[in-house]
Formats: C-alpha cells, structure tokens, sequence
C-alpha cells in the first residue's frame, strides 16, 4: 500500500501534519495485522535502512512495502514500528509529527514514534539517518 502526498502551499503544515497521523495510524493497523501474521519480520529484524525522500513529496508505505524494498523515509518506518509496537500490545504508542516551517512556505516533517511511557523513538535515526 503507498499513499503519495504533496504538500507546498503555505498555511497548510497544520493540515498536513493532522492528515500525516491519520494517515500514518491506518497503516500503523495494517502494519499491525502484517507483523501479527508473520508476513513481514521486526522492524529492527528486517534489514530495512533509512531512505531519503525527494524534497516536496511525500509517500506513506506500509511494511510490506519497506521490507520488500528494503527501505524507508521517517514516515513509513515509524508507521512500521508502530504497527509492531500495538502488535506486541502496546496500545498507547502513537505516531509524532514534527515539523519546521521555511520562508518561502515549505514545510518539512520528521515522524518519529512517542512510547507507551511517553519517551520518543526514531527509527530513522536507529536505522542510517
């Protein structure tokens, strides 16, 4: 499953950031019933590496995706994590949005992963960033 976004109007980071953790949760569920199936390995397991993006575009990967293609930006690796995350029973993890905004109007955002206990994770970092 790949969902493309593009998002470079000004005004929209708000939006942008309230659609990237709707987003994100949904494939977090696929994600969920993926590990909890044995399709796809964990995350950490997988030898799936942080992969950059092309600036101005954004695309929502589910597990199945990242492992095959043995890669994955900040979202899909945290939609990844999280989706093990809830399959391991840990109800209370969510998705995280961060994002800085530039002078011409562009916005750039970094997901990362918030725990149970409220301690933040980032895959991308944990896997090349």
């Amino acid at each position: 499953m790949l969902i493309r976004v593009y998002l470079s109007r000004p005004g929209e980071a708000k939006a942008g950031a309230e659609f990237a953790m709707h987003a994100l949760r949904g494939i977090a569920r696929v994600n969920q019933d993926l590990i909890q199936r044995r399709i796809v390995p964990p995350l950490y397991q997988s030898g799936v590496r942080y992969v950059r993006e092309p600036p101005r575009e954004e695309t929502f990967a589910d597990a199945a995706h990242v492992y095959r293609e043995q890669g994955g930006d900040c979202s899909s690796l945290a939609a990844y994590r999280l989706g093990e995350l809830w399959a391991a029973g840990e109800s209370a993890a969510d998705i995280r949005v961060h994002w800085r905004g530039y002078k011409d109007g562009y916005r750039l955002y970094h997901i990362t992963v918030r725990r149970g206990d409220g301690s933040i994770e980032d895959p991308s970092r944990l896997l090349g960033m």
